[in-house]
């Protein structure tokens, strides 16, 4: 009777359709976002539940909800928190502003801005001290562009978020430029913005090293090397993740106009699959890989997959968490 069970169960499984499943290498997680999780994870294990946090730590509502299950409370801003609460600054940044009414009122706060946010916002200061106008390359509202933007005193940054922003872009004093940019901006996109700034300011002042993040790009990098190989791509990610949304452009850029965003397996339309025989699958920076092996999961239900990946480049990159957390 097992052997037969067996037989019939193989039988099913041989019913399936195949897929050839590319996997992006790497994805998901990077440096930031783990360090940005480890902070709120940390602060609830030394103070105690709740520990607030001013927005969301990371652009994904997996990771708020399970921290939201140890204890962390989110929160818009500031007004919102008990004097008597710790309160984390989320992964993006924030407007000095925001440590400065911390500060005022005898909050316990911890900044887990992203390093190389925080790398964004020295370089913004310097040029600003320099007497130079700063132009930031990104997306307006994003918070890593209000942080940014908040580093210094009102009408010192002027945002563009495309090619014909900057052709009608008009400056006091073109010749006392430099520019930064957002972190998880399209590498493609930036290109072109920035030469339009070089050619209409041919002085300005260029970071002294790219600003868009080095996951970012390696997320960009995998994406472009599977595309053209795939029928479809799907990524991982929230809708208000920059970068997440930059690796479906991305991807269609690349040769694979069949790319979409997804944030769990559950919200996978399966009349969408009809007709792909590969297909390709990443996660943005702030999307675990837990949710890819859910949609994996999926997936094995359906076809009978085979896997491949190959790395385009390893990642060993972590960043310290702050002193208050660190182990003694």
């Amino acid at each position: 009777m097992a052997q037969a069970g067996t037989s019939a169960g193989a039988d099913a499984r041989d019913a399936r359709p195949s897929l050839t499943v590319m996997l992006a290498s790497p994805r998901g997680f990077c440096a930031g976002v783990d360090r940005a999780i480890q902070i709120v994870e940390r602060a609830i294990e030394k103070y105690g539940a709740p520990v607030y946090v001013r927005h969301e730590i990371v652009h994904n509502r997996f990771v708020v909800e399970t921290l939201e299950a140890k204890g962390a409370i989110f929160v818009e801003e500031l007004d919102e928190v008990p004097n008597d609460a710790p309160v984390v600054f989320s992964a993006h940044g924030v407007p000095k502003s925001v440590p400065a009414e911390a500060e005022r009122r005898k909050l316990l706060y911890l900044d887990a801005t992203c390093p190389l946010v925080s790398k964004v916002h020295r370089e913004a200061e310097r040029h600003y001290r320099t007497g130079h106008t700063v132009i930031l390359i990104g997306h307006a509202g994003h918070p890593e562009v209000i942080g940014t933007m908040g580093q210094l005193p009102p009408g010192a940054v002027r945002l563009v978020e495309s090619v014909e922003d900057v052709a009608t872009l008009e400056v006091e004093d073109p010749d006392n430029l430099a520019f930064a940019t957002q972190t998880t901006l399209s590498l493609d996109d930036t290109v072109a913005i920035v030469d339009a700034l070089k050619a209409k300011f041919p002085t300005i002042s260029a970071p002294n090293k790219q600003d868009i993040c080095y996951a970012t790009t390696n997320r960009q990098e995998a994406i472009k090397v599977i595309a053209p190989h795939c029928d479809a791509v799907l990524v991982i990610g929230a809708p208000n993740s920059s970068n997440s949304v930059r690796l479906v452009e991305v991807a269609r850029r690349a040769g694979c106009d069949k790319a979409m965003l997804v944030q769990r397996a559950a919200d996978l339309d399966w009349s969408w699959f009809d007709g792909i025989a590969t297909l390709g699958i990443t996660a943005g920076a702030s999307a675990p890989e837990v949710l890819v092996e859910e949609v994996m999961s999926e997936l094995h239900k359906r076809y009978a997959v085979s896997i491949q990946s190959e790395p385009t480049t390893v990642e060993t990159i972590t960043f310290k968490l702050p002193r208050e957390l660190s182990p003694a």
